[in-house]
């Protein structure tokens, strides 16, 4: 607790707070200092909020815009979290609250609360006393309900005065910095917030890059942290993939006619290797079918057929999967969200985005709005749109009671991802696959390392191809570092940064879920208290002391449930003799992909899904500059589902020979078994695998070539 003999509250700061309130917006007292001042009031941001009244201290949280709660008010009711366990603190308590809401009568206005099936990875099961799926709607009443109980003071429009100091900074006028310790933030209103402590809790991370502090935007390459899954990812690019074969240019076959919209003439980049680009944003669209409440969906002004032409020659290629995740809320409502090659995600429109000016953030967002209003007209208008699709998209539209705009659109795009701090400490891969973990505790992420599409490039045979889809999990629930949350000591002293906090790429795709920022939001605000309380720098409090606080207050920081190890990577670099994984082969089918059996070479292996028998195989390209005898080796991962038979033909020097592995044998070569021992001539050889006959799934990961004294 606080001593509040050193920070008085004055009757003339409550005065300002609850006086001075005009238009929703509350003007603070510019000779007021507040022990905790936060920027942004996202999930997080309410959260910590939360957290420092419960601990007796003063707090005001700036919002920039005209809504607090973020994505978890703006249409994110599919809760997105791996792991409902790992969630403790304010966090869940936000989710029982939402379960308190819908069990009363007057808020199943749409249908009855016996009418909603509850489905999705996020359903709410048996005997739970919360509640994972909900409207915007009424996760905004829930957030407003603890702005009022905890008093919290919430200034509305209020966005940093981001003016640069000069060209050669990030740092900005709005903030004031004595030494290594922010003292006020000012807001281009030229309001002032004067603060001990203060958090970033924006999606954006401008305060802390207003600030001076260390960040990165984009991808870093695999070498820079030794990770496997971040930079460029065009292996792993089989999950919201265009179909093969899907013309990249306006004028088919004609590359002068230029590419399609959003296709890069400079993409994709090699592999593994770092960019300026950014994860794909999109609205998660909250939609309903039920007449009274629904607004059509309308051709926004200036649609342009050319911008959905990518999306029609798709399906015309063969796709016919629905472009959506449409998962149920309550009153016959959903949260909508991206799913197959072109869909609600607007791929490489947004790498300025956490750069930009505020001018050139709403022309980003308008645009993203224009794009993804006009993807729905067209799906549900469009004659080349497979019929089945189009009268199902046809029978849903925009919710009228939901967000404020007339057409029922709503302002919070989802930013997955912008700036991400380099502080004390970067969580990686590695914490998430449980090979590092964290030393200082204060919550858990469990979400599968996600990262949506990053580009949409054209490849050598002229077709479109999207890259950057990463899904990657088979972890249990991790642990967050504390010095993730807090800037290096040289740059500023008095930061906390649960949301742009300190995290690769692709670690920040497993942590960036809402409850998780909330559970980090509540963490940073005791860290912030604690840090006044002992008159030291956030990097310098005493853990134990952090700790004792957290757990008693109900956050979970070790994970005391069954753990599954992610299946261990093998890099084919790594290896000796001659590696040649599953990606460089020659597939015909062989579509399924996995890693969650290891070891596995590379970035994962195939498998026929022990179907299509006689009509899948994989060829793989052996060049020999040494002639003699090798010893083959074939990798995969050993299950009694596994075929016993699976042929292996050796082609070489003109020479075809065959045998048959039983892929339920345990491998003697950590992921490789040996198939047998040949001769191959100097020149091109080939080994191909496949399922003809074959009695059981056919796994295909990778071959090697040993050579063998004479």
């Amino acid at each position: 607790m606080i001593n509040r003999a050193h920070f008085p509250l004055t009757v003339a700061l409550i005065l300002a707070f609850f006086l001075g309130t005009t238009s929703g917006t509350v003007h603070a007292a510019d000779d007021s200092v507040h022990d905790v001042v936060i920027y942004g009031g996202t999930s997080a941001g309410i959260a910590a909020a939360v957290q420092v009244k419960r601990m007796g201290g003063s707090v005001v949280v700036i919002e920039p815009g005209t809504r607090i709660g973020g994505l978890t008010t703006g249409g994110l009711g599919q809760t997105d979290i791996g792991n409902k366990a790992a969630i403790g603190g304010i966090a869940r308590e936000f989710y029982q609250r939402v379960r308190k809401y819908y069990e009363q009568p007057e808020h199943w206005k749409w249908q009855r609360s016996d009418q909603f099936r509850d489905s999705g990875q996020s359903r709410t099961g048996s005997g739970e006393d919360t509640m994972w799926t909900f409207e915007p709607s009424a996760a905004l009443s829930i957030m407003h309900d603890f702005v009022r109980q905890y008093d919290i003071p919430v200034i509305y429009n209020q966005r940093l005065d981001r003016t640069p100091i000069s060209d050669s900074t990030s740092r900005v006028q709005g903030v004031t910095l004595e030494g290594k310790r922010i003292v006020s933030i000012r807001t281009e209103s030229g309001q002032t917030y004067r603060g001990r402590i203060f958090l970033d809790a924006t999606y954006e991370g401008d305060l802390l890059a207003g600030a001076g502090v260390a960040y990165t935007v984009g991808r870093e390459s695999n070498a820079e942290y030794d990770e496997t899954l971040n930079g460029v990812q065009t292996r792993q690019a089989k999950h919201h993939q265009i179909v093969p074969g899907v013309d990249a240019y306006v004028i088919p076959g004609d590359a002068s006619s230029g590419l399609l919209p959003g296709i890069d003439a400079d993409g994709p980049g090699e592999g593994g290797s770092g960019d300026h680009r950014v994860q794909a944003f999109c609205f998660r669209m909250c939609l309903t079918d039920h007449p009274p409440n629904r607004i059509p969906f309308a051709k926004p002004e200036g649609y342009d057929p050319l911008d959905y032409e990518l999306l029609l020659r798709n399906f015309e290629a063969g796709e016919r999967g629905m472009p959506w995740i449409n998962s149920s809320m309550p009153n016959r409502k959903t949260d909508t969200n991206n799913r197959t090659g072109f869909s609600t995600d607007f791929i490489g429109q947004n790498y300025d985005y956490p750069e930009a000016s505020y001018a050139e953030r709403e022309t980003i967002i308008q645009r993203h709005h224009d794009y993804q209003q006009g993807l729905m007209w067209t799906l549900a208008n469009h004659p080349r749109v497979p019929e089945s699709i189009r009268s199902n998209v046809a029978r849903w539209g925009t919710c009228r009671d939901e967000f404020e705009r007339e057409d029922g659109w709503q302002e919070q795009l989802y930013i997955r991802e912008a700036r991400r701090m380099i502080g004390a400490t970067v969580m990686t891969q590695h914490h998430c696959q449980g090979r590092k973990v964290a030393e200082a505790p204060i919550g858990l992420a469990a979400y599968t390392m996600d990262s949506h599409n990053v580009q949409r490039y054209v490849d050598a045979e002229g077709h479109a191809r999207n890259e950057g889809d990463v899904q990657v999990g088979g972890f249990s629930p991790y642990a967050i570092d504390y010095g993730s949350l807090t800037p290096k000591t040289e740059h500023c002293e008095n930061l906390l940064v649960p949301v742009c906090l300190s995290a690769t790429h692709i670690a920040f795709g497993s942590i960036r879920m809402e409850p998780v920022f909330m559970v980090l939001g509540q963490s940073s605000a005791t860290a912030a208290m604690q840090a006044i309380e002992a008159d030291v720098p956030v990097q310098a409090i005493d853990y134990a002391g952090l700790k004792e606080r957290l757990v008693a207050d109900g956050q979970i920081l070790t994970w005391t449930g069954p753990v599954r190890k992610a299946a261990a990577s093998v890099a084919p670099k790594s290896l000796p003799g001659i590696v040649v994984d599953d990606e460089a082969a020659e597939r015909t089918g062989f579509h399924a992909t996995s890693q969650m059996v290891g070891p596995f070479v590379a970035v994962g292996y195939r498998h026929d899904g022990d179907t299509d028998k006689g009509h899948q195989s994989l060829r793989f390209p052996v060049t020999i500059k040494t002639a003699g005898n090798y010893e083959l080796r074939l990798a995969y991962s050993p299950n009694a589902n596994r075929a016993t038979n699976v042929p292996v033909i050796i082609r070489a020097g003109g020479s075809t020979q065959t045998v048959t592995v039983d892929q339920r044998r345990k491998p003697e070569h950590s992921a490789f078994a040996t198939v047998g021992k040949f001769t191959f001539p100097v020149g091109q050889a080939e080994v191909e695998i496949n399922n003809r006959d074959t009695d059981g799934h056919v796994i295909v990961d990778a071959i090697q070539l040993l050579p063998l004294a004479d």
